[in-house]
């Protein structure tokens, strides 16, 4: 369970900086020089990663609850004090 959590997390990660990429890359506005009409159109690949890593994320959460919930994985961590 470990390490399906850490590839997921991975894949997360990656989707975020393929958006990064995408937004960076793809907001290109012609410059003084270029015709503004030889422009490529926008693509939709940022909301595309972006909505990948939304939708991994909820699924990541529902495999952890329910993956808890079976008693696969026990919560560890900072105890319940008063």
């Amino acid at each position: 369970m470990k390490y399906l959590v850490i590839v997921a997390f991975v894949a997360i990660i990656g989707s975020l900086a393929a958006a990064l990429y995408f937004m960076m890359r793809g907001g290109r506005v012609a410059g003084p020089d270029e015709d503004p009409q030889a422009a490529p159109p926008p693509t939709n690949h940022m909301a595309r990663a972006l909505a990948f890593r939304v939708g991994f994320s909820i699924v990541l959460f529902i495999v952890v609850l329910v993956s808890w919930r079976m008693g696969w994985i026990q919560p560890t961590g900072v105890p319940m004090g008063r």
